[in-house]
């Protein structure tokens, strides 16, 4: 493309029009990118790098200022001034980088397909040693690649991936252009153990199910356990990271992110649009509200009711738990004297 077209695409603003007709063949990253390619700055902290970069163009805030990184070699790089360099990127990698065809259109003869099963005749894709079990739904235009098992009455709604080596149980419920990475398991037991007099532990029967609403992503090797009864709901527009463990009964509210490792008991009910760090631990029975942030390695022991940024072992606004912290340092450089 040239500039003048991926300028008009991203709504941007071309620092000089004598680029107008320069062409970009591809997209990298501002540390390594060519004169044939195209990278950004969405993050303060790679704005050192653009003194020395080699890319064709670069996509720039409207606030960025280069005369702050004067160019080692002095030659000038043209910019694209917008909004947000960072969702422009997004845009402008939908184009420059074509997704690659994962799986043939058509189900693989090493596929085992239930005779009960419904499967849409519209573009579907189906990899092989798969399993289709019994009066499970399959979608229009569903990717379901290789070695992936899909038990007895689970849904599957349209435009959905679900990468290599996932296990879906009975009973789940999968809405429209979810995507599942390898490794995760969707529908498992819920940890319900009751102790016996005796001290032994007698299993509690799961017999609720996992609803997936639409646009969930959900990354590798999550597990996401079936309700005791009812449903365990991952509510529309959630992204989920690699490694987290959701349990029973959990719900989770439209467009709220969550990073890895991150651990939530049962029956918890966490709100819309929160942020969730990595590490983050969350004690069961417990409800989060709408627009909270959880920082890395919080442990969350009881309902948080405002929204807000919280940290710390024990959570707490975060601007409590610096305080804390900046007294436990000052006490301890006291000490050494």
């Amino acid at each position: 493309m040239k500039l003048h077209q991926i300028t008009d695409y991203i709504s941007g603003d071309l620092n000089d029009s004598a680029y107008r007709e320069l062409e970009i063949n591809g997209i990298g990253k501002i540390e390594t990118a060519t004169e044939e390619e195209i990278t950004f700055i969405a993050n303060p902290v790679y704005e050192k790098y653009f003194s020395g970069t080699r890319a064709g163009c670069v996509i720039v805030s409207r606030k960025f200022n280069p005369e702050l990184y004067p160019r080692i070699s002095g030659s000038k790089v043209p910019l694209i001034r917008v909004d947000d360099p960072y969702l422009a990127f997004l845009t402008l990698l939908e184009i420059l980088s074509p997704k690659t065809e994962l799986q043939k259109v058509g189900i693989s003869d090493k596929a085992i397909i239930d005779d009960t099963a419904e499967i849409s005749d519209e573009q579907v894709r189906i990899g092989a040693n798969c399993f289709i079990g019994a009066k499970v739904k399959i979608g229009a235009r569903v990717s379901v690649l290789p070695n992936t098992v899909i038990l007895a009455g689970s849904v599957v709604s349209d435009d959905v991936l679900i990468y290599p080596n996932v296990t879906i149980y009975n009973g789940t419920k999968i809405g429209a252009r979810v995507i599942i990475h390898s490794g995760t398991v969707i529908g498992s037991d819920g940890f319900g153990q009751a102790k016996n007099p005796d001290g032994t532990f007698q299993k509690i029967p799961q017999k609720g199910i996992v609803v997936i609403e639409d646009d969930v992503e959900i990354g590798s090797n999550c597990s996401i356990d079936r309700a005791t009864m009812g449903e365990t709901i991952i509510r529309k527009g959630v992204k989920l990271d690699n490694m987290i463990q959701i349990a029973h009964n959990v719900e989770i509210g439209e467009n709220t992110v969550i990073a890895a490792q991150t651990g939530i008991a049962g029956s918890t009910k966490i709100g819309k649009n929160c942020m969730i760090g990595g590490k983050v631990g969350i004690v069961g029975h417990i409800s989060i509200c709408d627009n909270v942030i959880l920082t890395a390695a919080t442990n969350v022991s009881k309902s948080i009711t405002d929204p807000g940024i919280y940290s710390g072992y024990r959570s707490q606004p975060q601007l409590d738990e610096l305080r804390s912290e900046a007294i436990l340092r000052s006490l301890s450089k006291k000490n050494r004297y």
